[in-house]
């Protein structure tokens, strides 16, 4: 008698549901199995290349650090030799320092003092006296005095020198024969030119010719007639003098050369060096940074090369003068550097700012909470923004990027920035960014407490679907 055919499995009991089969299982297992060992293969070779980008990223963000501190070299050597207002504005002061002019009279008096016979001079007086009746013991008085009256002499030819050296004329002159001996200056950097300002014997020298001129003229005015009869003469200032300065000549030759592309090429470099690191804004901030380093240590080394400069100057040789003249050539090189520093620091809190830190956020909601303040002042005495912030709010982000491209350019093309023009530049750029802001406010502090206090999984977070069903 066959069995009733109740739709049952065979040997299984009547009634009892059959158990599904699963279909596919043992592929799908096997397919991860394959991906957990592809995935176990290729995270060596990933973290290797992670690695290699790190290096590479560090590497470049040094080089251009480093590149960053000739750049400023060159660009300030490339000015000094070739912008005659800047050279004239480096040099200029030097009329008004107490030392150069102290060293000024003493180099001046005594070559005027040279040029005058005082024995002769002496011995004309004697004659003089004899020939007037005088007593011949006074006349012979009058012969023996020849110490004395060179020491007069001397004390009347430098106080006459001083006064020419420290009169506003004088600072004038001095402003205009710089002016006029730009080439020369050119010459005592490089080799090139000539003039009133020489580089001979590995000392650079002023010619003092034009100084004595005046002095001359100064002295017939005083009395002193016989200066008249002096010849032209050309005696020379020496401002620095070393036996490196043949090398300092090839090195500010190179420095000029590479002073219309260091910085392009060290801005290249940093740029390369973030746009290869795994977290482009942590190398931002990590290449500015190391910039600002750069500049500190410039800074740093040009205090302890004018100790080194000022020990090494020749006897004879003003240190005052020489110290005050090494503190003018390298005026504007410490002006430049305190920008670049102060521009590097900048960038790096912007660059941290806009970062997720809890205090980069808590910076922003600030700020977007007082903004939001102020514009809700402004609606209620009748202001309305309208379309003006469906735009910004639109392209909120464009916005900020085109605020920063804009102010890059002209901070580019700004001739010579200053520390205080960084200042201001940043200054206008928060003004701008505080606009932006203003026409669209984002999430405050109320926002800011709401989702810390809601927390990952807490009440009014995000509500994750179920994981799928393998």
């Amino acid at each position: 008698m066959a069995p009733p055919d109740d739709g049952s499995e065979p040997g299984s009991e009547p009634g009892s549901e059959p158990e599904p089969r699963p279909t596919g299982s043992g592929e799908l297992e096997e397919l991860r199995q394959r991906i957990a060992q592809l995935e176990s293969r290729a995270a060596p070779v990933q973290r290797e290349h992670h690695r290699m980008r790190a290096t590479g990223s560090a590497v470049l963000i040094v080089l251009a650090a480093i590149l960053s501190l000739l750049a400023v070299v060159s660009v300030w050597a490339r000015d000094q030799v070739t912008d005659t207002n800047r050279f004239v504005a480096t040099m200029a002061p030097l009329a008004s320092d107490p030392h150069v002019q102290s060293a000024l009279t003493t180099r001046v008096t005594n070559v005027v003092v040279q040029q005058i016979d005082v024995p002769a001079l002496v011995s004309q007086l004697s004659s003089a006296a004899s020939q007037k009746g005088v007593p011949p013991k006074a006349a012979n008085l009058i012969g023996s005095l020849s110490g004395p009256i060179g020491s007069g002499i001397t004390s009347l030819v430098g106080t006459v020198v001083n006064k020419v050296v420290t009169s506003p004329a004088f600072a004038t002159l001095w402003t205009n024969a710089l002016r006029a001996a730009h080439s020369s200056m050119v010459k005592a950097l490089t080799g090139e030119g000539g003039g009133t300002v020489s580089l001979q014997n590995n000392q650079v020298t002023i010619d003092l010719g034009p100084i004595i001129e005046q002095v001359k003229t100064q002295l017939e005015n005083a009395g002193l007639g016989l200066v008249a009869k002096l010849p032209a003469i050309h005696p020379t200032f020496t401002v620095y003098s070393s036996k490196s300065i043949g090398k300092l000549k090839s090195y500010l030759r190179l420095l000029d050369i590479a002073g219309n592309w260091m910085p392009v090429i060290a801005v290249l470099v940093a740029a390369a060096g973030v746009y290869l690191a795994r977290d482009r804004r942590r190398a931002l901030i990590g290449a500015t940074v190391a910039i600002a380093v750069a500049m500190l240590v410039l800074g740093v080394a040009l205090a302890v090369f004018r100790g080194y400069f000022l020990d090494q100057l020749p006897p004879g040789v003003n240190s005052g003068a020489a110290g005050a003249v090494f503190d003018a050539l390298v005026h504007f090189l410490r002006v430049t550097v305190r920008a670049v520093g102060v521009l590097a620091v900048l960038v790096a809190l912007g660059a941290f700012f806009i970062g997720p830190s809890r205090a980069a956020t808590f910076v922003r909601a600030a700020s977007s909470t007082g903004l939001s303040g102020v514009r809700q002042a402004a609606e209620q005495v009748g202001f309305r923004a309208g379309p003006v912030e469906r735009f910004v709010r639109r392209f909120k982000h464009w916005i900020g990027v085109a605020i920063l491209l804009i102010a890059a350019l002209v901070f580019v093309f700004w001739d010579h920035p200053t520390g205080m023009v960084v200042f201001w530049f940043a200054f206008v750029v928060l003004i701008a960014f505080g606009i932006r802001e203003f026409l669209a406010p984002g999430p405050g502090l109320a926002e800011l407490r709401q989702n810390t206090a809601a927390g990952p999984g807490g009440e009014g977070s995000p509500v994750r679907p179920p994981p799928a069903a393998s």
